[in-house]
């Protein structure tokens, strides 16, 4: 094995590859979006760029962008063990505004959750010409209004700042992909796509063993599932005979989401006119808002625990918080979905059930058996609801031996909130308890999905599939990372479980071929450059004049 050989990069520390120098060469010339599977070192491209940005503008300061804290502090560790230079600035929303503005002193290696460095542009306490590089990790995050997309903006009139996004999972929608390509003013022809067939990346690849796993739901489940699933259905019926949906097979969460959007807008322009919505748009809110409680407590019968059934009842009951010396109350569409005769028989068999999701023992026996082929290794247990990650994190904690030292990882609740979370420093604690080898298994929500690099993972365990392909390549690529992995998938037969991973396979596939069907283009564009003896698209003027500073 050779090692990357740079002034600025500390001896043996970063395996030189082929593609990866390739890619950091690219980057270091002009603005591109990097996409590499996970496990092939994305972070190690960042830091080559880093390297050869901070050799040839020294007066000027690099700043990186990643969307939570952990990986903040993880970006952070890698900088300090990595690169020759000043120790690496983190910051985050602990330390305040002002405080931010006088630590700010180039060259410096700024890394940076996105919402503190959007809040600090938009205050004028940070220019960003103050870099010659921000690298925006998770990168498919660029669209909407996350703040990657305020500071790409502010980034196209400062073309003397070099920009590299980071991903593995672009998404499967060309025109989503070249929508964060345009927020971050990437070109389309910036785009670097490396997939794991790829001959110069196949040799680093390690595989991961994907194995579903199925369950069947007992009679006392399947039978509260049907109460629920005729709670939906009633309300349903009433958005059919009201014209608000159209009578189709069937109608998904999406179908309701569209139609929710739709009918607050209703409300808003009659409004805006100076009236009041038709009273048969007010039917239609409450019977959308009744499906959606009906819908998310089948989801929770079918595929997710009873325990986190009874406590999403017990959040309903308690209505909406007390404010200004008003006590709390019901809103008219918790009203009419406990009143529902189904709902009130779901609760009735609630209280005389004592049984969990068959899931829950099937998490416990898959972790502990891996723990005992493997003890040094660790594990990774997602799921989408942190009531769920609360069941599943005591079960673990209860196995027999004691050999599962388990914790619950999940990100901080909205101010007010029952479970409050845990803080962006707890994260961080956690994440080093693992490390450390104190813990051996974090049970988490998506929280965890996002470049999180723990050493020793070899296994992953979906509570449930996610009918998302990023998520779902993101949950994956927590393991196989330096050598093969397993995933382990769990799903309940007859449940939403079963569509929601064809939707995200299907997707996935979908992904792949438009990621293929890019590099084509990019193939072809070069090839007519080639042809008619041109040369490649000139560097942005902005790097010429970047040369004044340094």
């Amino acid at each position: 094995m050779s090692f990357v050989s740079h002034p600025r990069l500390r001896p043996d520390t970063l395996e030189d590859r082929d593609y990866q120098r390739t890619i950091a060469d690219q980057a270091s010339r002009e603005n591109v979006l990097v996409v590499l599977p996970t496990g092939l070192g994305k972070t190690a491209v960042a830091l080559r760029v880093m390297a050869d940005l901070l050799e040839r503008y020294p007066q000027r300061s690099i700043l990186l962008l990643a969307p939570t804290r952990p990986l903040v502090e993880q970006h952070a560790r890698s900088v300090l063990e990595s690169l020759v230079g000043p120790e690496p600035l983190v910051f985050t929303g602990a330390i305040p505004p002002e405080r931010r503005k006088d630590l700010l002193s180039p060259p410096q290696v700024v890394i940076a959750t996105p919402q503190v460095i959007a809040n600090d542009v938009r205050a004028g306490h940070l220019d960003l010409s103050l870099f010659s590089l921000v690298v925006f990790d998770e990168a498919h995050r660029a669209s909407g209004d996350y703040p990657y997309v305020l500071l790409g903006q502010e980034l196209r009139e400062r073309s003397q700042v070099r920009v590299l996004g980071l991903t593995a999972s672009p998404g499967y929608d060309k025109r989503k992909i070249q929508e964060v390509l345009g927020n971050l003013g990437i070109p389309h022809t910036g785009i670097i796509v490396k997939t794991q067939q790829d001959p110069d990346v196949a040799q680093y690849f390690h595989t991961t063993e994907i194995t579903p796993v199925y369950v069947d739901n007992p009679p006392e489940i399947l039978r509260i599932a049907q109460l629920l699933r005729s709670a939906y259905q009633r309300q349903v019926e009433r958005l059919f005979k009201g014209g608000h949906l159209p009578e189709t097979e069937r109608v998904g969460r999406g179908d309701l989401l569209n139609l929710g959007i739709r009918l607050r807008q209703a409300v808003a322009s009659a409004r805006a006119a100076g009236g009041q919505p038709d009273p048969y748009v007010w039917e239609a809110v409450n019977a959308q808002a009744v499906a959606m409680k009906a819908s998310h407590a089948l989801e929770l019968a079918e595929s997710q625990s009873l325990e986190a059934l009874r406590s999403f009842f017990e959040r309903v009951r308690g209505g909406r918080k007390a404010s200004a010396g008003k006590p709390a109350r019901l809103s008219p569409s918790d009203r009419t979905f406990l009143k529902d005769p189904d709902i009130e028989e779901v609760e009735r068999l609630l209280e005389g059930v004592d049984l969990e999701h068959p899931k829950v023992a099937k998490v416990v026996e898959v972790v502990r058996d891996e723990l005992l082929k493997h003890p040094a290794s660790k594990v990774l247990v997602f799921s989408h609801f942190r009531d769920t990650a609360k069941v599943l994190t005591d079960a673990l904690a209860s196995a027999p031996d004691g050999i599962v030292r388990p914790a619950r990882f999940v990100g901080q609740a909205t101010k007010g909130a029952s479970d409050p979370g845990l803080s962006q420093k707890e994260q961080v604690h956690v994440l080093d308890r693992l490390r450390s080898g104190e813990l051996n298994c974090l049970v988490a929500t998506s929280v965890a999905e996002e470049g999180l690099d723990i050493p020793n993972t070899d296994l992953v365990v979906f509570y449930e599939p996610v009918p998302s392909e990023i998520r779902t390549i993101q949950r994956r690529g927590r393991t196989g990372r330096f050598r093969s992995g397993e995933v382990v998938v769990l799903m309940a037969r007859g449940s939403r479980d079963v569509p929601s991973q064809y939707s995200a396979r299907g997707k996935e596939q979908r992904m792949k071929a438009v990621l293929q069907e890019l590099q084509r283009e990019m193939r072809i564009a070069e090839g007519r450059r080639a042809g008619k003896g041109e040369a490649p698209p000139p560097r942005p003027r902005g790097m010429r004049q970047l040369e004044d500073y340094a």
